[in-house]
């Protein structure tokens, strides 16, 4: 049965509860503050497989996780600028499918780790660009986001980036987040080439990791109810932090 198990998947034991103790983490973050799932997803599982396997893999859990939350946040979402971002988002994604199937596996894990550390870095020094919500600034995010979801499936981090600047309330971010998310990994799962990277393997490890993803979620969004944003905050920038700098030292020195 073990066997099996381990065929059908193609992870051994340690390595599937390593996936799900790492997915249940970036699952409860997902819950508590609307995004870092893709981000703690990818940094965390491109330490035992290869980014080709792990981006279409958060590209579905990223969805379903969305369809779970959507209910709750709804009626806070911003639908002007949640507009102008999938818009921006929807000519940005095929470049970024491109480069995950043309750039090799090393330099792409060097590139997703340097990508969340910065970023994680702009959101601990809670740097703030005085942006202005105004279309085309938000289409030029939405842009640069579909890029990075469709190489490395971690595009919500300019987003947030972008409304921690311009000082939107946490449930307006939070919602409007939720949404973004839901739509851009949906395109992106329907893009041709997508749907090549995914493989009966790769659906059945995927289904399987639904279980940490639900119970994550479920107590992540029982947190953000009840205690302070700040705090949490912090927790997963330096979760996000200490994965980057740690693959970014794996694949030097490999």
């Amino acid at each position: 049965m073990q066997i099996e198990l381990q065929q059908w998947i193609g992870l051994s034991p340690i390595m599937l509860l390593y996936a799900f103790f790492a997915i249940g983490v970036a699952a409860y973050i997902r819950g508590y503050s609307g995004f870092g799932f893709s981000a703690l997803t990818v940094t965390s599982l491109v330490l035992i497989l290869p980014p080709s396997e792990v981006v279409p893999t958060a590209y579905m859990l990223e969805v379903a996780a969305s369809i779970h939350m959507l209910p709750l946040v709804w009626r806070s979402i911003d639908w002007k600028i949640l507009r102008w971002l999938v818009f921006g988002a929807v000519m940005g994604t095929p470049f970024g499918i491109i480069f995950l199937e043309v750039v090799p596996q090393e330099i792409m894990r060097l590139v997703i780790s340097g990508i969340v550390l910065t970023a994680s870095l702009l959101l601990w020094k809670n740097i703030q660009f005085r942006s202005s919500a105004n279309w085309y600034s938000i289409l030029a995010v939405g842009f640069f986001s579909g890029v990075i979801n469709g190489a490395a499936a971690i595009g919500g981090l300019p987003v947030v980036l972008f409304l921690l600047s311009i000082s939107a309330p946490s449930t307006l971010s939070r919602a409007t987040m939720v949404a973004y998310l839901f739509i851009s990994g949906l395109y992106a799962l329907f893009l041709p080439g997508s749907q090549q990277l995914i493989s009966t393997e790769l659906f059945g490890r995927t289904v399987l990791f639904l279980i940490p993803l639900l119970f994550g979620i479920y107590f992540g969004h029982r947190s953000f109810v009840k205690t302070t944003p700040e705090s949490f905050r912090k927790f997963a920038l330096s979760l996000l932090i200490l994965l980057s700098a740690a693959i970014i030292f794996r694949s030097v020195l490999i």
